[in-house]
């Protein structure tokens, strides 16, 4: 049996469902009595956040990088980023990597490639949202990704940051979030809103709104169970 690297800590209520997931699924599969062999590095949330902001990128992805050298020293034998934030700068992070990567980016894209959506929202932290992530890798898939405005961008980072992140989810957080969900779905005509933070599902469920919903932490997972079991 393979053993799982999980970058994990940003945030630790994700890395909490990637664990409980990861473990559920794999259990589901098997049919077995058994656990899959997992260690996990927990990185410094607010070190991380704050790289984020200055988009030192350079010392963000090190971070990074280091995490996986020690997740490999462990014993991992592929590994996997429980943060979409993190794979801004996949490639290098991959790059330097001692071990294969599980991207939720790339996956993502396949997972909406099968559904045959067109078009998508994207949702997540400001960062992501910003750096072209997902709306750059839709593209090679021939799917465009939309994102929201500046303002209702500044809006989602900050419902995420700090409520979401530390496992709140407030009644007034929730309806600005789907306003503008229901906004966008209305006035952008997307096919599909891409839960693009780890961190949206604790607040954006699937009968919330009348387009599926992408719920990447999900669709990681269970790509991160594909590799346990084929790959």
């Amino acid at each position: 049996m393979k053993k799982l690297g999980l970058v994990g800590g940003i945030g630790p209520e994700s890395t909490v469902h990637y664990y409980k997931g990861i473990i559920q699924g794999f259990r589901e599969r098997t049919g077995k009595d058994a656990y899959p062999l997992m260690i996990i590095d927990s990185l410094d949330l607010a070190e991380m956040y704050d790289l984020a902001a200055a988009k030192d990128w350079e010392i963000f992805s090190q971070r990074l990088i280091d995490s996986v050298k020690r997740l490999s020293a462990g014993g991992a034998e592929f590994a996997a980023m429980a943060a979409n934030t993190a794979h801004i700068v996949f490639e290098k992070v991959q790059a330097e990597s001692p071990l294969p990567l599980v991207s939720i980016v790339e996956e993502t894209c396949k997972a909406a490639k099968k559904e045959n959506f067109k078009k998508v929202i994207i949702f997540g932290t400001g960062f992501t949202m910003s750096s072209g992530l997902y709306t750059e890798k839709f593209l090679e898939y021939g799917i465009e990704a939309i994102v929201p405005e500046a303002e209702d961008q500044r809006a989602i980072h900050n419902i995420i940051f700090p409520n979401l992140e530390a496992g709140i989810v407030l009644p007034e957080e929730k309806e600005k979030i789907l306003e503008i969900a229901n906004r966008m779905i209305h006035q952008k005509g997307g096919e599909a809103l891409v839960l693009g933070c780890t961190e949206l599902p604790l607040i954006i469920k699937e009968e919330d709104l009348e387009v599926p919903i992408l719920d990447t932490t999900q669709i990681h997972i269970e790509a991160i169970l594909d590799y346990y079991m084929l790959g």
